[in-house]
């Protein structure tokens, strides 16, 4: 967290952002004199310094990633690509779903998508989604479009068009809560505005903003709008993998069993509406789900 630190000397008073990070058991601190009163525009300050810290720390592990990755994709017959998209998606729709509350486990999960056999004693609303996921999924993968509200609202739609009929691809018109944490989403007369906002913030961004930390912050904020009844989880993650995915990025599975970090590090970004604890997490999940690619590449 970029914090502030006030300095005496001499009689004058002079101020510093302060920003510490571990690298490998090691304390990294990194300071910027912001002069002797504190600017007007410390929020943009604040980013730009954070910015560079991550250029430093994260971004060129990133584009090793990409590289390899990219290498390893052209190297892969279309058989072996097909399978490695299958098999991202069998897992990928398994986590994203089970971090919401779905009953299936990974095999009923692999044998509906897979084998098409619907498993005994489970919900029929959860085997439809798991269904609709992957279409959606690959409809993600396959588009030309960017991300937009008719496209979002076309993904939401096609998710909960035959378990949730009232509320597939609508935003919602009612205050929400989210079980558990301390984050209040935001009342239902601010969301149009804000979903305007964020696709105006996505646009803005997209040329400038590094891709991994693209992807995050348009998780993190389409999550925090939060402008659906249910499925703002799973569109999030979808969204983030589009970003990934058009920019050629390996994309991210965030599992259902580290849903307890992730779940920390977004309440505590939304709570204290400060994006720096989410990004710092999904950079380290990033690097860890990839680190592969580090490896060959070195």
């Amino acid at each position: 967290m970029v914090t502030i630190r006030k300095e005496e000397r001499n009689g004058n008073t002079y101020y510093y952002l302060e920003h510490s990070f571990r690298i490998k058991g090691r304390t990294i601190k990194r300071e910027k004199y912001l002069g002797k009163h504190v600017p007007k525009d410390i929020d943009r300050i604040k980013s730009l310094f954070l910015h560079d810290i991550y250029a430093e720390r994260w971004y060129s592990q990133f584009e090793l990633i990409r590289k390899e990755f990219t290498r390893q994709q052209k190297a892969m017959p279309a058989e072996g690509l097909k399978k490695y998209l299958e098999s991202f998606m069998i897992k990928f729709t398994y986590d994203t779903q089970k971090i919401e509350g779905s009953t299936l486990n990974f095999r009923d999960t692999r044998n509906i998508l897979v084998h098409g056999i619907t498993p005994p004693n489970r919900s029929i609303s959860d085997v439809k989604e798991v269904e609709q996921h992957r279409k959606v999924f690959y409809e993600m993968l396959e588009t030309k479009k960017d991300i937009s509200l008719p496209l979002i609202m076309e993904w939401h739609y096609e998710l909960f068009k035959d378990t949730e009929t009232e509320i597939a691809g609508k935003v919602r018109k009612h205050q929400v809560a989210i079980s558990g944490s301390k984050f209040e989403p935001p009342s239902p007369v601010e969301v149009d505005s804000l979903l305007y906002e964020f696709i105006r913030w996505y646009n803005r961004s997209k040329l400038k903003t590094n891709p991994v930390e693209l992807a995050c912050l348009v998780h993190l904020r389409f999550v925090t709008i939060h402008p659906f009844t249910d499925g703002n989880g799973r569109m999030s993650r979808l969204l983030m993998n589009f970003v990934l995915q058009r920019s050629g990025y390996p994309m991210l599975n965030i599992e259902y069993r580290n849903r307890s970090s992730y779940y920390t590090a977004l309440e505590r970004s939304q709570v204290k509406t400060n994006d720096g604890p989410f990004v710092q997490w999904f950079f380290r999940r990033y690097l860890e789900t990839n680190k592969s690619y580090l490896r060959v590449s070195k």
